[in-house]
């Protein structure tokens, strides 16, 4: 269905449905649960939203208990995922069958994407759950609010805050693959100011980056440090400042290629990642008019190495080191049924990179320190009549030195039928992407004339809010397009805007927040992803499996026992195999769908102290998620949580 004629279809019903005027003793009470804040940059209930969106709260974190975020957004709607192995490997997260360059993550509104990457993408294996209270996602194009990156979604991290008195939170845990992980934590505030400050550490031997079943047998280990601070001051009611400071230090073994032979015991990496946000916020006439001026600064720095083994005979240093600096300055302001968003935003780029191969085809390649910036400016208005009709369109201009201006612009209707407790929602949005600083300025495969990527999607959906919103389902059917992306020109190895592609889907899911002991969340996600390079679509594209479907079930024996229950579903998925000596063509592969069931325990022994356990891969599933490549087998984790509350209380 064209989205013009969506759109023109769901205005008319819009305005002329019987229900557009709402007499205020008929609304029904609905408990407006979840407060998002990515899909407008302004805090709304998701009750009232037009945009995909979930949220992941604080109690939902702390119940499963896993050390990584990605293992957190494993069972999400929508979102598909890969790791090269060892969790301290790179891992990727795809919304809606679109790249992984094609997200834009942000911790704490720090740009974390990396801009030593050539694709600008996120490595997931960085970061643990320590310190976060809420994870937001948001689906399809949102370059309009975000600009670069943002061409399928956005994936929004919130770190948690301090509270009134003093708290103290120490956890320690221990498991399968010698894993030992420990947590402790410091957070507080009084009427003018709050502070949170956390350090972790987890480290473990792991296992075999390359798949154990093709006789690949050296255990690969990891290890990852992470320091979350940050703190605000409440000058007054209407003014206040706060900071957030993240910094990770990570080392892995990895292996140099999945299948067999893939062993290597010598190739490591180390990574340091950094990331700063200082904001003030103004607000002025009864809060009508809110003002946010804000700098953030993010550093990715990476070093790779591997020697000569007798199944290697090369050897490779390397090292990328690139950082953002962004400031930003947003207004909103209130009117009778509008909330008008304007904002200004600069940012740039800067890397550095340095790669040296031997062995019988020495190569090297150096990247002189390069740099790029963007000035954007972009209006939103929230249109909302009678908590009934919302539309929200936005419009963007951006002004890159290297490729010049580009413009984007969304429009997200939604109506909600409160009688019913019924929403009828769509959006429509276009995305781009700037071409990395590698794919620019590099000497080999550098092409300073490229255009940016390009999206265009739009999704419709329908909600139902029973009971109170306790229970709540949702169908969204969703259509992306990108055309301009990136590949390499075979003639002159040079990066050329040639690829274009189309996934399209439908997004279910299902939840019931607790009815006497027991909590559900179910969804699936059906994705056709299309490769329209040569014109025919008939060709797909890697790793993003048709079919994906998930099951969480809480379930209370007690106010202090407690018993959840996870199954992961993924289907088959097309890969690519290369074979290790180079001298047969790869292998077009499809890999085999499977079943996760996992389980996580806890049990509160006074109001202080809990003990928790996890059960991974309870049927000792053999799957990978790149072809060669390992995954854990089942696993057993336990361990304390120790938290005092406040110690003045």
């Amino acid at each position: 269905m064209d989205y013009k004629k969506f759109l023109m279809l769901f205005f008319l019903f819009a305005a002329f449905s019987p229900l557009f005027a709402q007499e205020e003793d008929f609304i029904p009470y609905y408990r407006l649960s979840d407060v998002v804040v990515s899909a407008t940059k302004t805090e709304n209930p998701a009750i009232f939203l037009a945009s995909s969106v979930s949220v992941i709260d604080s109690a939902e974190i702390e119940r499963r208990e896993k050390i990584l975020l990605l293992d957190i957004l494993k069972s999400e709607y929508g979102l598909s995922y890969t790791s090269q192995g060892n969790p301290g490997a790179l891992s990727f997260v795809s919304i809606r069958g679109a790249n992984t360059g094609h997200t834009l993550v942000l911790i704490d509104g720090i740009e974390m994407n990396m801009p030593t990457d050539p694709g600008n993408t996120f490595d997931f294996s960085t970061v643990t759950t320590n310190n976060i209270e809420r994870i937001e996602i948001l689906r399809g194009p949102q370059s309009t609010l975000y600009g670069s990156d943002a061409l399928a979604g956005v994936i929004n991290v919130f770190t948690k805050k301090g509270s009134r008195g003093l708290s103290l939170n120490l956890l320690s845990e221990a498991g399968s693959y010698n894993t030992f992980r420990g947590n402790a934590g410091v957070s507080g505030g009084g009427d003018i100011f709050n502070f949170n400050i956390n350090y972790g550490r987890v480290s473990s031997d792991g296992y075999s980056s390359a798949s154990k079943r093709f006789g690949n047998t050296e255990n690969d280990g990891f290890s990852n440090s992470t320091i979350s601070a940050g703190g605000g001051i409440y000058f007054s009611p209407s003014f206040e400042m706060n900071l957030r400071y993240h910094f990770t230090a990570a080392e892995a073994d990895l292996d140099r290629s999945g299948g067999p032979s893939g062993d290597d015991p010598t190739y490591l990496s180390e990574v340091e990642e950094s990331g700063f946000r200082g904001s003030a916020k103004l607000s002025l006439f009864d809060n009508k008019w809110e003002q946010t001026a804000g700098f953030s600064f993010n550093r990715n720095f990476r070093k790779y190495r591997f020697d000569e083994t007798p199944l290697h005979p090369s050897s490779s240093r390397s090292r990328y080191d690139g950082n953002k600096i962004k400031v930003d300055w947003m207004h909103n302001l209130a009117l009778p049924y509008n909330v008008l968003t304007a904002g200004i935003e600069f940012e740039e780029e800067k890397t550095v990179s340095d790669y040296a191969e031997t062995g019988a085809f020495p190569y090297s390649s150096f990247l002189p320190e390069s740099r790029n910036n963007t000035f954007g400016i972009y209006l939103q208005d929230q249109f909302n009549y009678g908590h009934a009709l919302f539309i929200t369109p936005g419009l963007r201009y951006d002004d890159n030195k290297i490729f010049g201006s580009k413009i984007t612009y969304s429009i997200a209707p939604a109506y909600f039928i409160w009688s019913t407790g019924t929403k009828i929602r769509g959006t429509y949005g276009t995305g781009f992407k700037s071409p990395s600083l590698f794919y620019l300025f590099d000497p080999v495969y550098g092409n300073e004339n490229l255009r940016p990527e390009e999206s265009k999607g739009w999704d419709a959906g329908i909600e139902q809010y029973l009971i109170n919103s306790n229970l709540t389902a949702g169908l969204t059917y969703f259509k992306m397009d990108f055309v301009d992306m990136f590949g390499f020109d075979p003639q002159t190895y040079k990066t050329v805007n040639i690829y274009k592609a189309s996934t399209e889907g439908v997004e279910f899911f299902f939840s019931v927040r607790p009815i006497g002991s027991i909590s559900l969340k179910s969804n699936y996600t059906f994705t056709q992803v299309k490769d329209k390079s040569d014109g025919s679509g008939s060709s797909v594209l890697l790793r993003r499996p048709k079919h994906k479907a998930s099951l969480l079930i809480d379930y209370n024996f007690t106010d202090d026992a407690y018993a959840g229950l996870e199954v992961l579903y993924t289907g088959k998925r097309s890969d690519i195999y290369y074979p290790p000596d180079f001298m047969l063509p790869p292998e077009n592969i499809i890999m085999n769908d499977y079943f996760l069931i996992n389980l996580s325990l806890s049990y509160k022994i006074s109001d202080q102290v809990k003990l928790f356990a996890r059960l991974e891969n309870l049927l000792n599933k053999q799957y990978e998620e790149i072809y060669g490549f390992g995954t854990p087998g089942f696993s057993v984790y336990g361990g304390v949580k120790i938290e005092t509350g406040d110690f003045f209380r």
